[in-house]
C-alpha cells in the first residue's frame, strides 16, 4: 500500500546519519590539567557530552611535551594521567598522575651488547601511604655473573623501599622523573659493584597521591640512602670476560 493510499499517515524514521550528528552537537570541548606537582600545566582537550563522561579517562604525553618542547632530553619520559574530575561551568577537567614509562628505544641503548640489564619490579610505600610500583633497570659497563645479578637485585629492593619510607609520594615521583632516584641507588650500589646506570623504566601509582605544591626553582636534593658496609668494589672484568663474584 502506497503512502497516498494511507492518507499519509505514516511518519518517516529518522536516519542514523541525524541521531550521530546530534550527538556530536552535544559534545563540548573539556581543558585538562596536570597536578599541581606540574604545576598544573594543559595536558589537552577532549571531548564529551558531560563532565561524567571523562572520570576515569586517561592521557598520555611527554615530559618534554609537558615542559613545552623546552627539555628535548625528556622527550623519551611518557606520562600517563587519568581524569578524575570536571567542571560543567568553566570546562576544565582535572587529572592525576597514575605512572610513566620510558620508551623502548632508549631501553635498548641503554642496554647494549656485552652489558647486562638488571630487571626488578617491586611495590613501595611512601611516608604519606601511597603505594607505587617501580620497576628499575641496571646496566653495568660489563656481563655480570649471575651471583652478583642476584645480590645486585635484592640490595636494589631493599634500597627502594628504604628511600621510598623516607619520602611523600610527590617527592618520590619528583626524584624518579629528575633522575635524583637513580643517582641516589647508584651510590648505595657502589660498595657491591659500580654500575653504569639506573633509571627507573616504568612505574604506577596505585591510589590518589595527595595534592603538593608547586616544585621549587631549586634542584631538589638526593634522597638519603642506608649505609651499607664497605667492600671493595671488585675490578671492571675485561671485555668478554666474566666478573668474578664478591665472596659471600
Amino acid at each position: 500500500m502506497s503512502p497516498a493510499e494511507t492518507g499519509g499517515s505514516e511518519k518517516k524514521k529518522p536516519t542514523l546519519a541525524r541521531t550521530v550528528k546530534d550527538k556530536w552537537r552535544s559534545k563540548v570541548w573539556f581543558k585538562v590539567r596536570a597536578p599541581g606537582l606540574f604545576q598544573h600545566a594543559e595536558l589537552g582537550e577532549t571531548l564529551a557530552t558531560e563532565p561524567e563522561a571523562l572520570i576515569g579517562r586517561s592521557l598520555e604525553t611527554t615530559l618534554s611535551e609537558l615542559s613545552g618542547g623546552t627539555d628535548v632530553a625528556r622527550a623519551h619520559i611518557k606520562l600517563r594521567f587519568a581524569i578524575e574530575d570536571a567542571n560543567a561551568q568553566d570546562h576544565v577537567a582535572n587529572a592525576r598522575f597514575v605512572g610513566h614509562e620510558l620508551t623502548s628505544d632508549y631501553i635498548r641503548r641503554l642496554a647494549r651488547r656485552k652489558r647486562s640489564k638488571i630487571d626488578l619490579s617491586t611495590t613501595v610505600t611512601t611516608k604519606d601511604g601511597v603505594e607505587i610500583t617501580l620497576k628499575p633497570v641496571a646496566v653495568s659497563e660489563h656481563r655480570l655473573q649471575a651471583k652478583l645479578r642476584t645480590r645486585l637485585r635484592a640490595k636494589l629492593r631493599e634500597l627502594l623501599v628504604t628511600i621510598a619510607a623516607q619520602k611523600a609520594a610527590g617527592e618520590l615521583v619528583r626524584d624518579m622523573l629528575d633522575g635524583e632516584l637513580g643517582k641516589a641507588l647508584s651510590n648505595g650500589l657502589r660498595p657491591l659493584y659500580p654500575l653504569k646506570k639506573i633509571e627507573i623504566r616504568a612505574s604506577v601509582v596505585k591510589g590518589k597521591m595527595p595534592e603538593v605544591a608547586q616544585p621549587p626553582a631549586e634542584s631538589t636534593p638526593a634522597p638519603s640512602v642506608p649505609e651499607v658496609p664497605t667492600e671493595a668494589a671488585p675490578a671492571a672484568p675485561e671485555s668478554g670476560t666474566p666478573a668474578a663474584a664478591p665472596p659471600a
